[in-house]
């Protein structure tokens, strides 16, 4: 390869069944697979030749964008592959770039690993809905998952804002359209602010990452629309925690209170790694209730954990109850389970006491 190209890069990174692909100088192309990051079969990249490969891909305006803020996030589909969501950024002076893959074929809830719960989450007639977790958790494809069976399910206009377009969705019974900042709106505020005239049964906003996005969900879940989104927060309660940052502490009293009133539901979610080196998800789901709702009031966020765990028969779980099953169908080991819980000494605990021979003969 003579030239560098990015097509056959990503090429490589879809033969691979990889989720990334990294581009920076001094190192070859790199690729994530099933977490694990590795090199590709080709020497360092040199100087100017990341900056190159992303101006090859970009508009004008994304460069002009990314010349001005030295980041720029732009989404693109590539001759049959699939689309790609890529960030340019620069590092040490120099150009680099990360490509995630976005498979075109969108999963339903059950491939995904997602609770019965979020079908019926993306049911509702108006409410707020957050898909919660780390960066790399798979927040956009379960938030798109939802999109999809609404939109196959119930007519009406779904609206989404993303900075970048991941997914394209189809129109089905219910129109679906997507606008992208910087190609189809000015930004996310400007977007937001114009999203009531364009009359939305549903609207879906791509990642909640400030205080005006945040009022903006509420203000139309408070209006009767049901309105989705993605925020960076390990679990429901952190969700909270963080929503209520980003507003001064005398707005907080009004704020639980909005929240109490209109927060449906938080999916939060992390890949976990199997047995067999595959990933699979594990959840929280909280769902809304009367004692939820007033613990959100009281502001007694630290109890709604407990709550959750007592709710099961309602549809509600918390990340340990979801590591003990996946643990006693023998999807993971003991060590991945207790790494990755809440509680390490609680859910040890139960699988002494539940399943004291291991999976493997648990019932």
């Amino acid at each position: 390869m003579d030239t560098l190209e990015l097509l056959p890069l990503l090429e490589q990174l879809v033969a691979l069944q990889g989720s990334d692909l990294f581009l920076t100088v001094g190192a070859p192309p790199h690729v994530k697979v099933r977490g694990v990051s590795r090199p590709l079969p080709l020497p360092p990249l040199r100087s100017g030749e990341p900056k190159l490969l992303a101006y090859s891909v970009m508009t004008d305006k994304q460069v002009q964008t990314f010349e001005s803020q030295l980041e720029c996030n732009l989404g693109i589909g590539a001759g049959g592959l699939g689309r790609f969501r890529i960030n340019v950024y620069q590092q040490r002076g120099e150009t680099a770039l990360v490509a995630r893959y976005i498979r075109e074929q969108l999963a339903d809830f059950s491939e995904l690993g997602l609770p019965p719960a979020v079908a019926e989450l993306a049911s509702l007639r108006r409410g707020l809905v957050l898909v919660v977790g780390a960066a790399g958790s798979g927040k956009s494809t379960s938030l798109a998952a939802m999109v999809d069976y609404r939109a196959r399910s119930e007519s009406g206009h779904i609206l989404t804002v993303e900075d970048p377009i991941e997914f394209l969705f189809h129109h089905r019974l219910a129109t679906v359209d997507q606008r992208e900042v910087g190609i189809d709106t000015w930004s996310f505020a400007e977007a937001l602010r114009n999203a009531m005239r364009q009359a939305p049964d549903m609207i879906m906003i791509g990642e909640i990452r400030d205080r005006e996005t945040m009022q903006q969900a509420l203000t139309y879940a408070d209006t009767g629309h049901l309105c989705l989104s993605t925020l960076h927060a390990n679990n429901a309660n952190q969700a909270i925690k963080r929503i209520l940052n980003f507003f001064p502490e005398t707005a907080h009293a009004q704020l639980l209170m909005d929240l109490s009133l209109n927060l449906q539901g938080v999916v939060s979610q992390r890949l976990i790694k199997t047995r067999d080196g595959s990933l699979v998800l594990a959840t929280e789901t909280m769902l809304h209730s009367a004692y939820i709702a007033d613990l959100i009031l009281k502001g007694a966020i630290d109890e709604l954990k407990p709550a959750i765990a007592k709710s099961v028969e309602v549809g509600m779980h918390t990340f340990d109850q979801s590591l003990f099953d996946l643990y006693r169908t023998g999807r993971i080991d003991q060590e991945t389970a207790l790494r990755h819980a809440d509680s390490r000494t609680d859910l040890g605990l139960r699988m002494k006491l539940e399943l004291p021979r291991g999976p493997d003969r648990a019932p």
